[in-house]
C-alpha cells in the first residue's frame, strides 16, 4: 500500500537525519537506506524537504494523539494534565536520546517545519486550557495562564540533566498550587508521571 511505503520513506528519513542531520541528508541517502533508487523515493515525496516536513508532522501528530488520549480519560484532572505534559516531554527526550541531529526536528524556528512544532505546542496548550477550565484553577489563576505555566515548566525541564526524575515532584508542586490538590495516591505511572498507556509507539519500523 502507498501509505505503508510512505511510512518506510519517513522511517528511512528519520534514520538519515539521526545520522547526518537535516541539512546534510539527501534523497540519495534516503533511497540507499531503503535499498531503492532515488527515483523510487520521489514516487512518495517531492524531495528531501517534503520528506523532512512529513516526518516532523508524523512525530508531532503521534505525540499529540498521546496527549489527547491522556486528556480524554476518566482520571482526575491532575492526572490528565500530567499526561498531556508528559507527552510533550516524551517527544523531546526520545528524539534527543536517539541523536542530537534528530532533536533538530523540535526546532520551532526551522524553515521546513517550525510551524509544525509551534502548532503542536499550541494544540497542547489548548488541551490544558480545557482541562483547567473544567477542573477550575485555584485562586485567581485563569485557565490560559495555568496552561502557560505548565508548558513553561516542561520546557524548563527539557533543559536539565535529569528531567524524568524531576517531572513528578515539579508537576505535583505546580498542580497543587493551580488546582489546590496534592499528588494522586495509587496512580499507575511510568518513569515520569504519565499513565503507562499514554504513549503509543513514536515511530513505526524505525525503533524511535
Amino acid at each position: 500500500m502507498a501509505t505503508d511505503r510512505l511510512d518506510e520513506v519517513l522511517d528511512a528519513t528519520y534514520e538519515c537525519l539521526a545520522r547526518y542531520g537535516v541539512r546534510r541528508t539527501t534523497v540519495d541517502d534516503i533511497g540507499a537506506t531503503m535499498g531503492v533508487s532515488r527515483s523510487a523515493v520521489y514516487q512518495y515525496v517531492r524531495g528531501k524537504d517534503d520528506a523532512v516536513r512529513r516526518l516532523a508532522e508524523r512525530l508531532h501528530d503521534q505525540a499529540l494523539a498521546g496527549a489527547r488520549a491522556a486528556a480524554s480519560t476518566n482520571a482526575p484532572a491532575a492526572e490528565r494534565i500530567r499526561g498531556v505534559l508528559a507527552a510533550k516531554l516524551e517527544l523531546v527526550l526520545r528524539l534527543r536520546g536517539d541523536s542530537p541531529h534528530a532533536a533538530e526536528l523540535l526546532d520551532a524556528k526551522a524553515r521546513l517545519f517550525g510551524d509544525v512544532c509551534a502548532a503542536f505546542t499550541g494544540d497542547l496548550r489548548g488541551l490544558l486550557i480545557e482541562l483547567f477550565d473544567t477542573a477550575g484553577a485555584a485562586g485567581s489563576v485563569p485557565p490560559a495562564a495555568a496552561a502557560d505555566i505548565c508548558v513553561a515548566l516542561v520546557i524548563g525541564l527539557e533543559s536539565v540533566a535529569n528531567p524524568r526524575d524531576l517531572f513528578d515532584p515539579a508537576i505535583d508542586a505546580v498542580l497543587a498550587g493551580l488546582l489546590g490538590t496534592g499528588p494522586s495516591a495509587g496512580s499507575t505511572r511510568d518513569g515520569f508521571g504519565a499513565p503507562v498507556e499514554t504513549f503509543p509507539g513514536m515511530m513505526r519500523g524505525a525503533g524511535a
